[in-house]
């Protein structure tokens, strides 16, 4: 068999030049949550591009001043991680859970946005793109 030459580590620094990494949980299992975001502020400091979407009872983080109530003791606070990706990459919020918890884009930190399903495909079987579940 031939080698692929897009499969050669020496032309790239990453064979991942994407991440994306979804969380669906926030306050009731922080420590996943801040393991999430840990991972994802950590990989968009290596230079990848991430991109953060928030599920289900994360989307919280998205939301001013929501972050900075949840404390992990030994863990970077999850408003810095969160800032952090805002300024680096792409925090997303899930289109059915901001209207079951009736959220619109005014009411998320600046920068956050909303979007669906299709998107979140789109983005995860892009090529060089490796996803992570929290």
């Amino acid at each position: 068999m031939t080698p692929d030459p897009n499969d050669d580590l020496t032309q790239s620094p990453h064979r991942t030049s994407r991440l994306v990494v979804k969380l669906t949980g926030v306050a009731v299992d922080s420590e996943q949550t801040s393991q999430g975001m840990t991972v994802a502020a950590t990989a968009a400091a290596t230079g990848l591009d991430v991109s953060l979407w928030l599920t289900g009872e994360a989307v919280w983080i998205a939301v001013p001043g929501r972050a900075e109530q949840v404390v992990l003791p030994h863990a970077a606070p999850l408003a810095d991680l969160r800032d952090a990706l805002l300024a680096t990459g792409r925090v997303t919020v899930c289109t059915q859970c901001a209207a079951r918890r009736a959220l619109t884009a005014q009411d998320l930190v600046a920068g956050a946005e909303i979007r669906g399903a299709a998107s979140f495909v789109e983005e995860i079987v892009a090529p060089h793109t490796t996803a992570l579940v929290y």
